[in-house]
């Protein structure tokens, strides 16, 4: 068991798990930059005040994982324990954000580098930064979770297996299954084109925030989505925050998703000297 320090930058859209229920995949880096992911977290069952945000600054024991081979995951010792110690904001062009985020961790330009680590077993947290950007898509999903696997989840919280001590499980409902997924289309420094999945949370809350208030249209809200982050993040100075998954970890020809954007502004020309 080891005490860590860390800032999370990474929250992904809610999965179900067979074993642990809704859960969520957070990830982050400790102060020397290294990278850290918390995994399983049921994040909606924790406490308001225990609801941490992105940047927030976690303090909290973890136990290295032995069921997941990727080198930076862990898991809570007590999840009562992931309440927020701290956050930084975004002051001064995001300037504290700027000096952990991109001044001491190693920012990745070119995939084969990272497909080679992790088929290597080296890496599976990384920032990259694309050399160009062609487009936003998305596709039509399955509209509701697997019934087979809510049913098997339900059944083992009404046997007491997921939690049982915990209230939330009498009235806890599963989150809405996102009826889209979307991805980004891109070039590295090699001129290679890719298109990756984006998981990060932010992405299916806008989606939902934005079927509200535009009365479920959703080919009005789609169109909403891509001008965010397409239109808009292509004015800053985009970077992705990538993982790979476990299950394809070491066999996919490549294993990497977008768990994350930062879409951090373009360093002020003052800055620089």
């Amino acid at each position: 068991m080891a005490r860590e320090r860390v800032l999370i930058t990474v929250k992904t859209y809610p999965t179900l798990s067979r074993k642990y229920g809704e859960t969520v995949c957070t990830a982050g880096v400790r102060e020397d930059g290294s990278w850290l992911r918390l995994y399983p977290v049921p994040f909606r069952r924790l406490d308001e005040a225990e609801q941490y945000r992105k940047f927030d600054w976690l303090e909290c024991d973890l136990v290295r994982s032995k069921k997941d081979p990727r080198p930076e995951t862990w898991h809570p010792a007590d999840i009562k324990q992931l309440v927020p110690a701290g956050h930084i904001d975004t002051a001064e062009n995001w300037r504290e954000r700027r000096r952990l985020l991109l001044d001491k961790v190693k920012v990745h330009t070119r995939l084969q580098t990272l497909i080679d680590g992790a088929k290597a077993n080296e890496i599976s947290l990384a920032i990259f930064k694309p050399a160009k950007v062609t487009a936003f898509v998305w596709e039509g999903e399955e509209r509701e979770w697997d019934a087979e696997k809510l049913a098997e989840m339900r059944n083992r919280s009404d046997q007491g297996e997921l939690f049982a001590e915990e209230p939330w499980r009498q009235t806890f409902k599963a989150i809405p299954k996102l009826p889209y997924s979307f991805s980004y289309r891109f070039e590295d420094a090699d001129g290679r084109e890719s298109e990756m999945q984006v998981l990060d949370w932010e992405v299916e809350a806008l989606f939902w925030n934005c079927l509200q208030r535009h009365g479920g249209d959703e080919k009005v809200v789609l169109e909403k989505v891509r001008v965010k982050y397409m239109d808009q993040f292509l004015k800053t100075d985009l970077h992705f925050f990538l993982g790979t998954t476990q299950q394809f970890h070491f066999i996919a020809p490549n294993p990497w998703v977008i768990i994350g954007v930062f879409p951090i502004p373009h360093e002020r020309q003052g800055n620089l000297f």
